[in-house]
């Protein structure tokens, strides 16, 4: 099969198409006939090797990507599912793990990790969704803040925290969140009850909008010490890129690690319903080939991307 990879890690110019051996779903697993793979910035920590120990000392070639859309193409023995060859799927892929990530033509996932597309959505759409909504999932879970309550989102012009806020306003929360000006009516139409300016006074601006600070902040921008002080005393904390404080006033710090729900069926199951249901907004930035790999990973490194880069593997 075709794939998109590395032999070692550097900038985008690693990224290359390489031959791989078609892998062989066993028991409780599922091969899924790649049609597009999203493009996420963990695929470019991973390319760089920011978090290489994750791989545990296996040797490459190294294939990226975590969310995948296509068919199934087969089911291993001994797997409980009722899924069946050609029926349209998404999954979450882990990428560090032994099996490589989504961007290659033949992806083989555990089947809790595999789910049906949502109904009228296309492949390029359907590709964005796990990985980022299931992050926003876990981090909205995490500090559990009762309806009623207020949660901030940064960085909520981007697919994990577009996803944040849908999902808060879908359970009663009222929502604060940052944006650029040019991404103001965005987020607003995803669903934010107040918009403030993004950057490194943030915490000022939250705390204008709720003086005793908000019950819980989601850092989707990775502000870490610099938004800390919008959170009220004893409220909860969510950041998405490792970080271990400090906090103080006895705020409740969670590190999200998506790769731990992977294969969370109901959760996934959860999120492709309610992105059916159009609560919340898959949104494509561009499709590109997948062959031009290390391009989407320049545009994505350049900032301002709105939705997720898309590759393309039924393009030639």
């Amino acid at each position: 099969m075709r794939a998109i990879g590395l032999i070692e890690f550097g900038g985008p110019e690693v990224l290359r198409v390489i031959d791989l051996p078609d892998p062989v779903p066993g028991p409780g697993e599922v091969r899924i006939r790649v049609h597009t793979a999203a493009v996420n910035p963990t695929d470019t920590m991973l390319r760089a090797g920011v978090v290489k120990a994750w791989f545990q000392g296996r040797p490459g070639p190294y294939v990226p990507g975590m969310d995948a859309a296509g068919v199934v193409d087969a089911i291993g023995p001994d797997t409980d599912t009722s899924l069946r060859p050609g029926d349209r799927v998404i999954a979450i892929l882990q990428a560090y793990g032994p099996r490589g990530g989504a961007y290659a033509e033949l992806v083989v996932a555990p089947v809790e990790s595999v789910v049906s597309m949502p109904p009228g959505v296309d492949f390029p759409a359907a590709c964005t969704l796990l990985m980022n909504a299931l992050t926003a999932r876990l981090a909205l879970d995490s500090v559990a803040v009762p309806a009623g309550g207020t949660v901030a989102v940064t960085g909520a012009a981007g697919a994990f925290g577009g996803y944040a806020v849908q999902l808060a306003k879908s359970e009663g929360l009222r929502v604060f969140a940052d944006a650029a000006e040019a991404d103001v009516q965005l987020v607003q139409k995803l669903g934010a009850d107040e918009v403030v300016p993004r950057g490194d006074d943030v915490a000022d601006r939250f705390r204008a909008l709720a003086p005793d600070g908000v019950d819980a902040l989601i850092d989707g921008a990775a502000q870490h010490e610099l938004i800390v002080a919008a959170v009220r005393d004893g409220g909860g904390l969510a950041v998405v890129r490792r970080w271990d404080g400090p906090v103080d006033r006895d705020i409740r710090l969670h590190n999200v690690i998506v790769t731990d729900a992977a294969t969370d069926h109901a959760r996934l199951l959860r999120l492709r319903d309610q992105a059916g249901a159009g609560e919340l907004t898959l949104r494509v930035a561009e499709v590109l080939p997948a062959n031009r790999a290390a391009d989407a990973h320049r545009r994505l490194a350049e900032g301002g991307v709105r939705g997720r880069l898309v590759l393309d593997f039924t393009a030639s």
